[in-house]
């Protein structure tokens, strides 16, 4: 039987109450859609925000205070100590029927922006045609991901990743804070931390998540509508080429990606298109094209 850690339990808790004030801040500021968090809440995905208290959900919309709160909680019978995660279902339909009615959002959703989920083999040019795309497109995000890797030289923290401790990703995992995360050839950790993912799609921005393939597989269970494009290679030795060219890596890190990318190239028939970067301005284009066509397609 696991022994009680009275330390790691405090720990949680205070992690808790810092998301869920982050949280609150978030909403009130409108980096957060009050209508996203209150389905995240009740869907009873997220640690930090299904046990958030309805009366400080409300108090956190802009404008709102404990009067406009508790007349919205009384209306509908509510009891102010309820978290949203432990709503019943008639509860939940009541709350959100009136929710969208005083977002004045009809169905309480603001237009989201389009989830592009690129994933390929180490080496293969996913960061260079990125950086491309998101030159070119000011409608067009990046999304940062975290990792437990060191930074390179170079690489900014909060720029180029969210450069965290194992502790940290630890954290992040049991609070469910992240869309998606696997540990990459065999070494460090990584994740998409999903508020910010969130935040970019509110704002009605096209977001790209640069992520390997086991992240792809879960993100595709969880976000169905999101296009899965593939970068692959124009042949394995070009990229076994472009892999010790760039001399980023020692020896053995390199034969360790090199074995993840066969594994990696295996898996492409599982991604709505594949796209071979020859040429870093014709891939990136190709990429566009997707991402144009698929905006349609959902439109429609």
């Amino acid at each position: 039987m696991k022994s009680f850690d009275a330390h790691a339990q405090s720990q949680r808790a205070v992690a808790l109450r810092q998301a869920r004030a982050q949280l609150k801040k978030d909403i009130k500021s409108g980096k957060r859609h009050p209508m996203d968090v209150f389905d995240q809440g009740v869907e009873r995905e997220n640690q930090v925000v299904k046990g958030l208290r309805v009366d400080w959900f409300l108090r956190s919309l802009p404008g709102w205070g404990d009067t406009k709160a508790h007349r919205f909680l009384t209306e509908l019978g509510i009891s102010p100590r309820h978290t949203l995660g432990g709503l019943r279902v008639r509860q939940q339909v009541l709350f959100r029927r009136k929710l969208a009615g005083v977002l004045g959002t009809g169905s309480g959703r603001r237009a989201a922006g389009t989830i592009v989920v690129i994933a390929g083999p180490t080496a293969v040019g996913k960061g260079t045609i990125n950086r491309v795309i998101v030159e070119q497109h000011d409608d067009i995000e990046m999304s940062v991901s975290a990792t437990t890797r060191p930074p390179r030289q170079g690489e900014i923290d909060g720029v180029d990743y969210h450069f965290v401790d194992d502790e940290r990703f630890d954290q992040m995992v049991e609070l469910g804070q992240l869309l998606e995360w696997a540990t990459v050839h065999g070494q460090h950790r990584y994740g998409t931390p999903q508020a910010g993912v969130e935040a970019q799609r509110n704002a009605g921005k096209t977001v790209i998540l640069e992520i390997d393939v086991q992240g792809a597989r879960q993100i595709r269970s969880r976000l169905p509508d999101a296009l899965f494009i593939f970068i692959a290679p124009p042949n394995f030795d070009e990229l076994a080429n472009r892999l010790t060219s760039r001399d980023t890596e020692t020896r053995e890190e390199q034969s360790r990606r090199l074995a993840t990318a066969v594994q990696e190239m295996a898996a492409k028939d599982e991604f709505d298109a594949v796209v071979v970067n020859d040429v870093v301005e014709k891939a990136a284009q190709k990429v566009v094209d997707l991402i144009v066509g698929h905006r349609k397609k959902l439109r429609e």
